[in-house]
């Protein structure tokens, strides 16, 4: 029998039966609370919610982000001579550019498409491109971009590329995994070489002068708009960023997944000089965004001291793993952290500038690192 769709453009238009036949929101980040929370607080972003069905049997769930990015964001990070740069900005007019993501932008991993246990994965995830095909068909936009999958689901995601799409690999998460024995950081801290003892000691002696808080829902909103600061300057910091999220985000979290949402500010001489974030979805913890005081980061070791931090929090949370995310790998990586590769797919909405786009994603540019092994 074929296969349907329909498609949502809030949550609060989805029915609830549809989740609970679908059986997807034990993982946090399909639960329609998570959600709304970014439809909420994300207002210049358009939403949509797919869902495909079997029979009246609903058996797949895909959501998209309708984004705007300036065109020299992207072409900065796709090796090519400063000639073909311009080429291709010319191309866009030196313009933004509107970006259909399916996947959540502000998050990185495989957390855009769910498939219904006993679906048949092909013919499924083929029914969610061509609802994404007729979704921007009927949208003013350029490009799309679906996002992030891991190598054991490529033999079902590749299958885009018969709808013209390219696939690239894009800067792994690096993942920490906790080992049962290591009960408190400095069980984890004995574990480490001495080399990589002393830099993580190092960096909490640094940090001493910083007061550290957890917050909670009213320190969100006392504090948003420095949050909202510190969050900027690490953008500005980073090679690529597609979307800025509103911390307001972090407001309907907090208030809906209490302590599940974690938020942690760190104060020098009562100035909030910079924050980490993080989610509790199942036995993982998984970093959200943080926020430096770069002016003061290299005296007190701030960041240093958030990735010291989100260990401790995943061992007293008796998390498997931490998923520390993208960005500065090889630092990670001298705490344990291990990568994992992840392939997203592009294309352009018309068929000839995407046989000109193709090559150019084929060439996206990623930075190599050395890979640590810091435990004995």
């Amino acid at each position: 029998m074929s296969l349907t769709s329909k498609i949502f453009k809030a949550t609060d238009e989805i029915p609830e039966n549809y989740w609970e036949r679908l059986n997807c929101t034990s993982n946090i980040y399909y639960s329609p609370e998570f959600l709304k929370a970014f439809e909420a607080a994300n207002t210049d972003i358009e939403f949509n919610y797919i869902f495909i069905l079997k029979a009246n049997d609903v058996i797949a769930f895909a959501y998209t982000q309708l984004v705007t990015i300036g065109i020299e964001t992207i072409t900065k990070n796709i090796r090519m001579s400063p000639k073909l740069r311009r080429i291709v900005n010319n191309m866009f007019c030196n313009n933004n550019i509107r970006v259909l993501f399916c996947g959540n932008v502000f998050l990185s991993g495989e957390y855009g498409t769910f498939l219904k246990q006993g679906a048949p994965k092909v013919e499924t995830f083929t029914g969610i491109a061509k609802a994404v095909k007729r979704l921007y068909r009927c949208k003013r936009l350029h490009t799309i971009f679906i996002k992030d999958f891991e190598d054991e689901s490529l033999y079902v995601t590749d299958h885009l590329k018969s709808f013209d799409y390219a696939s690239m690999h894009v800067e792994p998460n690096m993942i920490i995994y906790l080992k049962p024995e290591w009960q408190s950081f400095n069980d984890y801290i004995n574990a480490l070489k001495s080399k990589y003892r002393v830099k993580a000691n190092r960096a909490d002696a640094k940090s001493e002068a910083l007061d550290a808080k957890f917050f909670n829902e009213e320190d969100i909103k006392a504090h948003k708009n420095k949050l909202q600061a510190l969050y900027q300057n690490t953008i500005d910091n980073a090679d690529f960023n597609a979307q800025i999220l509103n911390l307001d985000t972090y407001v309907h979290l907090k208030n809906t997944y209490k302590n599940k949402f974690i938020v942690k500010g760190y104060f020098l001489e009562d100035k909030l000089v910079g924050f980490l974030s993080a989610m509790r979805n199942g036995d993982h913890l998984d970093a959200h965004f943080i926020g430096i005081d770069y002016s003061n980061n290299k005296t007190y070791a701030i960041y240093p001291r958030i990735l010291n931090d989100y260990v401790r929090i995943g061992i007293a949370t008796k998390s498997s793993q931490i998923n520390l995310g993208r960005t500065a790998s090889e630092m990670k990586s001298t705490l344990g952290a291990q990568p994992k590769t992840l392939t997203c797919y592009c294309k352009h909405k018309h068929y000839l500038p995407n046989q000109i786009l193709k090559p150019f994603v084929k060439n996206v540019q990623i930075k190599s690192f050395k890979q640590h092994q810091p435990f004995k």
